[in-house]
């Protein structure tokens, strides 16, 4: 499995949310989205994204960071992917935990959506 077909599948979970918010970067391996809500630095909050690096590709989701009790539910399996606090590293196909990503970003969005950052 190359990491473009990864970076492709996880991609696909990020896109979901890219009609809803900001899109800013869009390349053949590095997306990132961010919200609506600026904050006190005059940024947009940061919502996810993914990238292509050297061994791996990572998944980058910032709700678990701003709310880190979405890991409280999260598999060992996909808590062995994590680097940081708010990114899942992979360097093969996981359509298991891909599945579970894919929850996570929902609850993520969520949670942005409830605490009015969208």
């Amino acid at each position: 499995m190359s990491f473009e077909s990864i970076f492709s599948q996880l991609s696909q979970l990020m896109m979901l949310y890219a009609d809803r918010l900001v899109l800013n970067e869009n390349t053949r391996d590095n997306i990132n989205i961010f919200t609506h809500h600026i904050m006190d630095n005059k940024k947009p909050l940061y919502f996810g994204g993914v990238k292509i690096n050297k061994k791996y590709v990572s998944y980058h989701l910032m709700p678990v960071y701003v709310f880190p009790d979405l890991l409280e539910s999260i598999t060992p399996e996909l808590k062995k992917r994590m680097q940081g606090k708010s990114c899942f590293n992979f360097s093969k196909d996981d359509p298991v935990l891909f599945s579970e990503l894919k929850e996570l970003t929902q609850q993520g969005y969520e949670r942005y959506q409830a605490a009015g950052y969208l």
